[in-house]
């Protein structure tokens, strides 16, 4: 990424419904946010409004992300150490799409992870998949100086309750083949990502993030290029054709609607005949493992699905 703007998220996100969420007015640099204590923050949808008006003090990195995404597990920590980095000029706002779908509706995330920045409540794209620690500086300086543009160059006066900046803990080596497949994912290849974590499995079939990782990537590689307005169109023109509801279940699982996406292959599962079946029960499955088998909605569709299948 040479280059941010906010011309390219025009249409592609919505704020509207969440800016009367505020329970303040815009403040200045001096008196910003005396309810912030740490320049890291979980955003609700309840909370936005505030953040969002925060956003004409210091610009704002909303991190959007799920516990089952794997490359989130790989970009957050990078975007967190380099927003700690910059002492208060930065506040970066970490969004669980699960918890809060409303903001995850909002900014229309088909995709995760996905980085969008705010500057006095417009928004400006930062990054949609993984990316290198390289690539998050470079685009951290554009996006200060993009602010700067605007005026927006305040810091935030976080007190002495706010955390100290730290490094990052070590992260212990990630085994070759998981490596293989995480720079197969930034250099977006998932086909080559895939290969990678099945070796990965066949070395060890109990590789519990070689088979997080083998589903996310899998769905990376379904869901790119998809259309979502025109997947839905497809798939309510022909409620019972299996790729068209297939597709619609993937966007709908990457942008965080997985209630939506199990509902619906469950009631595709349902409506066909018991000879066309098997691929739906085996997509479920897999759905299944990509959010981890103790999830409630996992367990509550499971039991549907044995209550179709006997």
């Amino acid at each position: 990424m040479s280059e941010i703007s906010p011309a390219a998220l025009r249409g592609a996100v919505d704020l509207s419904s969440l800016r009367g969420r505020s329970t303040r007015p815009a403040a200045a640099a001096s008196t910003a946010a005396p309810g912030i204590v740490d320049v890291v923050v979980d955003a609700t949808d309840e909370s936005f409004g505030q953040i969002l008006e925060l956003s004409r003090t210091v610009p704002v990195v909303v991190d959007l992300w799920a516990e089952w995404c794997g490359p989130c597990k790989q970009l957050s920590p990078i975007i967190e150490k380099v927003t700690r980095e910059l002492g208060g000029r930065v506040l970066l706002a970490k969004v669980d799409v699960d918890a809060n779908p409303q903001l995850a509706q909002g900014f229309r995330a088909q995709s995760i992870p996905m980085v969008v920045a705010l500057i006095a409540g417009q928004p400006v794209p930062m990054f949609t998949g993984a990316v290198p620690e390289t690539q998050v500086r470079e685009v951290f300086a554009q996006l200060l100086q993009l602010a700067a543009q605007n005026g927006v160059t305040g810091t935030l006066p976080l007190g002495d309750g706010a955390a100290e900046p730290t490094e990052a803990p070590e992260e212990p080596p990630m085994p070759p083949l998981h490596a293989e497949a995480f720079a197969a994912i930034e250099a977006g290849d998932y086909a080559a990502a895939i290969v990678a974590y099945e070796k990965a499995l066949a070395e060890n079939p109990r590789d519990e993030e070689a088979i997080a990782g083998l589903g996310q990537v899998r769905l990376l590689d379904r869901v790119q290029g998809l259309d979502l307005q025109e997947a839905r169109a497809a798939a309510a023109a022909a409620p019972l054709d299996v790729p068209a509801q297939f597709a619609v279940a993937d966007l709908d699982l990457a942008g965080g609607h997985v209630d939506d996406a199990f509902g619906r292959l469950l009631d595709l599962f349902q409506a066909l005949p018991s000879d066309e079946r098997p691929p739906v029960r085996e997509r479920l499955v897999e759905l299944f493992g990509l959010i981890g088998a103790s999830d409630p909605r996992v367990i509550t569709a499971r039991n549907r699905l044995s209550s179709l299948l006997f």
